[in-house]
């Protein structure tokens, strides 16, 4: 047991050698590095003002009241602040393809995706994540929760696995920005859209979308359902409390469709001459 502790601690210290390097180069210049944390944090605010703004003039909004929509906004936010802070940059892969850079990735020993992971530690969505770990504790904390071991349980389990299934978007995303090195605006309506989406209550769209946003791209499991099952509401034929349980398995689907994506991308690539 002991041997192999010590062997993923060998493994994993060229990654925690990476990481700390990035973070220690953007925490240089810190007039900079304040600014960006205080950009991120006017960006949380304004979301969340959005959502204040709706709820102050409706009580009630796709099943969901002020508590139960602050609830799913702290629980996606907080997903999609983490995913973005490790995986987010996987959005630059076309600057990458583009200069021809990517086959500097090729002559290093660790593995590419990895290394565009661990390209850049984006620490200016602390101040993101720090909106959102906020609203979570006063939607936890404010909100009628009947606790249990269980909730404490699924919220963990949610935390992970909507971050798990955020990183999976931004990965499959850049597997097609090897095939559409142009094509970011269609990549983004899957990151960044779903993102959105993630933040709403299912039931605001309509039935195709629903589905899309359940079963294909799966945000819903991020935030909604586990809000739904967490604060004991009825929700919808296409949200049973149940569902909220299959977020790790939603997270497994969804690195496995990014997976493959990532896996023809790769072996599309010809390399900076074509």
């Amino acid at each position: 047991m002991a041997d192999s502790t010590s062997s993923l601690s060998r493994r994993l210290r060229p990654y925690r050698v990476l990481l700390a390097s990035r973070a220690r180069a953007q925490m240089q210049y810190r007039a900079s590095f304040v600014t960006d944390i205080l950009g991120t944090v006017g960006v949380g605010l304004a979301e969340f003002a959005e959502v204040w703004v709706i709820f102050h003039n409706v009580k009630l909004l796709g099943g969901l009241d002020f508590h139960g929509a602050l609830l799913v906004f702290a629980l996606s936010n907080l997903a999609f602040s983490l995913a973005d802070m490790f995986v987010g940059h996987l959005d630059q892969l076309p600057v990458y393809i583009r200069a021809g850079q990517v086959d500097a990735f090729y002559v290093r020993p660790l593995p590419l995706l990895a290394q565009l992971m661990t390209s850049e530690l984006s620490m200016r969505r602390i101040g993101r994540l720090s909106v959102a770990v906020v609203a979570l504790v006063v939607a936890l904390t404010t909100g009628t929760v009947q606790w249990s071991p269980a909730k404490v349980l699924l919220i963990a389990v949610t935390i992970v696995s909507g971050t798990a299934i955020f990183a999976a978007l931004f990965t499959a995303a850049g597997g097609l920005q090897f095939f559409l090195v142009d094509g970011s605006e269609f990549t983004n309506a899957f990151t960044y859209g779903g993102q959105y989406a993630a933040q709403q209550s299912q039931q605001v769209f309509p039935g195709p979308l629903r589905i899309f946003w359940t079963f294909v791209v799966p945000t819903a499991f991020v935030a909604y359902l586990p809000a739904v099952a967490i604060l004991d509401l009825p929700g919808d034929h296409l949200a049973p409390h149940w569902l909220a349980w299959c977020t790790p398995l939603a997270a497994l689907l969804a690195w496995g469709i990014a997976g493959l994506c990532w896996r023809s991308g790769t072996r599309h690539y010809q390399g900076a001459g074509g």
